[in-house]
């Protein structure tokens, strides 16, 4: 799918920073700038490179300067807000036009000359590619500058005062970091100078620090004569460069086309998601394998998110050997029964403070199955699903066990073990200790796809059915709220249980349902009058004393609001799964489904090009928030896409 701006993106410096592009490397390390070409947070970068994959990320290039001298004036193409507005640069005031498909593409005009620009990242290398074609159809010669604005520290970090940079005409030096450059213009170096004032406005929206600063200390140059096209081209690489900017694209170009050609799915939202998935595959240094970017800029690769987001990012795609290794990485660090929430980096150990995420590794490994028919590795990954299923039977850490009725509880304390994570300080918005809704439905699933790998296998299966037996009637029993028609979304005793939430959802949408078909369809119907949103569902219901209309503000606001209303885009993938489910995937529902998923082709307008963002304000969605480009947001919509083709084939 080809993104096509205009000037009417861009009538204001604010207007142009709404939306931004993303390329990334496969290590986690990415390019992303608004489309006018400015930093309007503190992670945007021209190249933010990753010396250890997925999180060891360094802010190299914040933008390149570009200038372009004709007649004896000067025309700045760059744009950047200041924290003094009226230092503010508007070069696109010259921006023609922005596309943005495989990879971003600008259209510059300055009187007779017009200017293409492309930006392309080597896969699996820091390495990043900037070509701008120059034709000049004046009578008249240009010169064309570049002046490179540097930062070379970590991810989040500012340069300190006097940070001194080495120049030489093939590496920049600095702070233990050396970054080659490969260029067909000519170099000038010029002494270190420092500028202190960028202004980051969505930084600033967020409640972060919003005063950025850069180095400068070279520029390039390259004479554009009349009536010629000229080509400049810069490399920037961690490594010595032996490759042209040809190469780096094309390789690209054909990357993303057999991915495309491997996913098999023809709708063009769905293709766009094919190629949205791939910037989250990255690999896994530490342990020789691939994972899952969370969220850009924000998020590292977490367990949780990882056996969400590989199914739409990697079975629905086809990418069966990445899944495979998504799922060794995990498997090699599951202890009692819990998989890893988070990788600490450095040789730590890793933190397991997620009940879901075993739970969902045994679902995932169940969806590649269907998918690929490879029972080889379910051999592999079966004694490892054992182990999850004795381990929450007796109990774990994080107050993770079953209950005498075959329910299971976690939490306790400050641990938040659930997706609804949140804690500031030592007060928990959703303290979910207890019996969650969601965490049963895997419970149960978990149990029957058990019974089912051990019948393939010629093992006795009637342990885990009897269990999913027990298990499916204490759920009705307990859950069902037949005053609401509804699911309960937490059994605790508190004021909890009887809160609407989107959890619910996945007890209908997931492989193996407990439910009498009425109560699912209740379900489905009472999330889409409470919840549903077309760019996500609400995480409360917004009749709720507790619910919170808008996402923003301090940190401790966005807390406060974070699982309170505020509307979550990954839910909606489970939402459109039920819903054809309950409608036994009749034609009328996949229309239904397609017609309002064709919302999405405006929401990937908005915010990162091509991309799902985390997610919205609870009361009026329109805005996205958080993570402009979500991992599990982009996965289950995939997810739906794929389903839906199915169908049609």
């Amino acid at each position: 799918m080809r993104f096509v701006y205009g000037r009417n993106d861009w009538s204001s410096m604010a207007r142009g920073q709404e939306n931004c592009y993303l390329i990334t490397n496969g290590l986690g390390g990415y390019s992303s700038l608004s489309i006018i070409g400015s930093n309007a947070r503190n992670d945007h970068a021209l190249l933010m490179a990753c010396t250890k994959a997925p999180n060891y990320r360094v802010h190299m290039v914040s933008k390149v300067e570009e200038v372009l001298q004709l007649a004896g004036e000067v025309h700045p193409l760059s744009s950047q807000e200041y924290v003094v507005h009226t230092s503010n640069k508007t070069g696109y005031t010259y921006l023609q036009q922005f596309q943005f498909e495989a990879v971003p593409i600008w259209y510059y005009q300055v009187e007779g000359i017009e200017i293409k620009k492309t930006i392309v990242m080597r896969h699996r290398e820091n390495t990043i590619g900037i070509r701008y074609e120059l034709n000049n159809r004046m009578a008249l010669d240009a010169d064309f500058t570049l002046i490179p604005e540097l930062q070379f520290v970590a991810k989040g970090e500012s340069i300190s005062q006097g940070q001194s940079f080495t120049t030489t005409d093939s590496f920049i030096a600095s702070n233990g970091h050396k970054l080659y450059y490969k260029t067909n213009a000519s170099v000038e170096l010029e002494d270190t100078s420092y500028t202190e004032d960028l202004y980051y406005s969505y930084d600033a929206r967020d409640g972060r620090d919003a005063i950025g600063k850069t180095a400068k200390n070279h520029s390039l140059h390259l004479k554009v004569a009349s009536g010629k096209e000229t080509v400049l081209d810069l490399i920037y690489s961690m490594k010595p460069i032996e490759v042209e900017f040809d190469q780096i694209y094309q390789e690209e170009l054909a990357r993303q086309q057999e991915l495309l050609v491997q996913a098999d799915i023809t709708d063009p939202i769905g293709m766009q998601l094919v190629r949205s998935a791939d910037q989250f595959v990255v690999d896994r240094e530490s342990t020789q394998g691939k994972s899952i970017m969370a969220g850009y800029p924000f998020f590292a690769d977490w367990g949780r998110d990882t056996m969400i987001a590989l199914v739409g990012c990697c079975i629905s795609t086809r990418r069966f050997e990445e899944a495979k290794g998504m799922f060794r990485t995990f498997m090699q660090y599951s202890r009692k029964g819990l998989m890893p929430n988070m990788f600490p980096e450095g040789g730590s150990e890793p933190i397991y403070n997620t009940v879901d995420a075993s739970l969902l590794f045994i679902t995932a490994v169940y969806e590649y199955y269907l998918e690929s028919k490879d029972l080889e590795f379910v051999k592999e990954a079966y004694p490892v699903m054992e182990d999850i299923l004795a381990w929450y039977q007796k109990g774990t850490d994080f107050h993770i066990r079953m209950d005498e009725d075959g329910l299971i509880e976690a939490g306790g304390g400050y641990d938040q073990v659930t997706w609804m994570d949140v804690r500031f300080g030592d007060i928990l918005p959703t303290p979910r200790h207890g019996k969650p809704v969601e965490i049963n439905a895997y419970w149960y699933n978990a149990n029957k796809i058990l019974g089912v790998f051990a019948s393939l296998f010629g093992k006795d299966n009637q342990s885990y059915e009897r269990l999913a037996e027990k298990v499916k009637l204490s759920f009705r029993q307990k859950f069902w709220n037949e005053e609401k028609g509804c699911l309960k979304d937490l059994i605790s005793g508190t004021g909890a249980d009887e809160q609407i939430r989107c959890n619910q959802i996945w007890a209908v949408s997931l492989p193996f349902t407990m439910l009498a078909r009425d109560q699912e369809i209740k379900v489905v119907n009472k999330v889409y009058e409470r919840l549903y949103t077309p760019y996500g569902l609400r995480s409360l219901d917004k009749h709720d004393p507790d619910f919170k209309a808008s996402y923003g503000g301090s940190h401790f606001n966005r807390d406060m609001a974070y699982h309170q209303g505020t509307v979550w885009a990954f839910p909606l993938g489970a939402y459109y799964l039920a819903y054809l489910k309950v409608n036994e995937n009749s034609s009328a529902a996949v229309q239904k489904v397609k017609e309002q998923l064709s919302v999405l082709e405006a929401g990937l307008r908005e915010g990162c090009v091509g991309q799902i963002a985390e997610i919205y304000d609870g009361d009026l969605p329109t805005i996205s928030e958080g993570c402009y480009a979500q991992a599990w947001s982009v996965s289950e919509i995939l997810r739906v896409y794929a389903a839906l083709e199915k169908q049609e084939k």
